[in-house]
Order: C-alpha cells, then structure tokens, then sequence
C-alpha cells in the first residue's frame, strides 16, 4: 500500500464533507429531521477537539477519517456523552479492500489516546458487516441501537 497519511486541516473541509456521502451513503435529510450530516459533522470545522486524518495516495485523497466532540443538547448519531468523540471514516470506493479505512482507525484511535480521550464512538448501519467487523478488531463494541443504526465505542483509558 502506498497510501500516506496526513493531519488533516481547515483545508479539507470540503473533501470530508464529500466524504461523509460515502461513510454513510446518505441522502439528503428529510424536512424537519434535524440537522443534517454536514452540520453535524463538519460545519465550523476547528472547534477544540476537531481532529482529521487524510489517506493520500499517489498525490490525491482517498480517505479520511476524523472525530468531533458533541453536546447532549446536540448530538451526533452515534453519540455517548459529552467526553467522548465520535468518530466518522470513509474510503473512495474504488480504494476500498486495502486496508485505508483500518489504517485511518488505527491512526485515529492512537491520536485520540494520546489526547487522553476516555474512548471513542460511533455509528454504523447494522447491515454494514464488513465496516463492524473492523470496528470490532480495533476494540469497538456495540452500546446501543436505534432502528438500522449500531452505536459502537472503544475505550482508550
């Protein structure tokens, strides 16, 4: 894999904000569901605790992961309390199957650690089998559903 990793930054918004159609595979959000994906998760990019990873391979981004702590006034979806962030992860399709997405984790994860967060968490489609089964060989467990979603959270400390 030639694939390197980079800090991300304010610069790539915008490629997180593409990213997220393909973390989640999301449509647009219904009137009146709340705040949708975007805003949730990536609109005023740089709050404390905002922190990116970018997957760069042959000059060009092909994944990207990154966290964001949320209030209980306003959460994500995957969300567990105020101290622990949650995570989101994507990977072009067509670079998929090559180990990125785990390598975004692990960076993720050891990044997050070293910041002293408590865990990690997130959120997953239950029929998203192959996305859990990584999720589960980095040390996420299930903590809750809700409808099609999976709550998932690791402990760092």
């Amino acid at each position: 894999m030639s694939v390197v990793l980079r800090r991300g930054g304010v610069q790539d918004v915008r490629f997180l904000r593409d990213m997220l159609h393909h973390a989640y595979d999301w449509k647009e959000r219904l009137p009146g569901a709340g705040p949708g994906p975007v805003q949730l998760y990536v609109k005023a990019w740089g709050r404390p605790g905002d922190t990116a990873v970018i997957a760069i391979e042959d000059g060009f981004p092909v994944g990207a992961g990154w966290y964001r702590l949320f209030t209980r006034e306003r959460p994500g979806f995957g969300f567990v309390d105020e101290a622990t962030p949650e995570l989101a992860i994507a990977v072009v399709p067509s670079r998929r199957g090559r180990g990125i997405g785990g390598a975004l984790l692990t960076a993720l994860v050891d990044r997050a650690r070293a910041e002293g967060h408590p865990g990690l968490s997130l959120c997953v489609d239950r029929r998203n089998e192959g996305a859990i089964s990584v999720y589960r060989r980095h040390g996420f467990e299930p903590v809750s559903e809700q409808g099609s979603s999976l709550t998932m959270r690791v402990a760092l400390a």
